[in-house]
């Protein structure tokens, strides 16, 4: 985990909700359906955090119902969030 991910994730409160949100796998259309997003918002964001392996798609061959979850990295930097909000003096 870089600190520049944690910078990347922060400075959108949409990223930031979409990342939490996935501490628990759910699809696309889950996502969407919570956030009150648009389905292409959703997959440019999940693109996003997959090009930065905070996120990884845990059935890729499924054409529908792809189910997405945190990698490693992605629950550091969840981590680190959650500290950092805690933290608040």
């Amino acid at each position: 985990m870089s600190w520049k991910d944690v910078s990347f994730v922060l400075k959108s409160k949409k990223r930031r909700e979409l990342l939490l949100l996935l501490e628990i796998p759910k699809t696309p259309t889950q996502i969407s359906k919570y956030m009150k997003a648009s389905l292409p918002n959703i997959s440019l964001k999940l693109s996003d955090f997959i090009e930065m392996e905070l996120v990884e798609c845990i059935n890729p061959k499924d054409v529908k119902g792809r189910i997405y979850r945190l990698t490693d990295k992605g629950k550091e930097v969840v981590k680190k969030i959650k500290e950092m909000e805690s933290d608040k003096r």
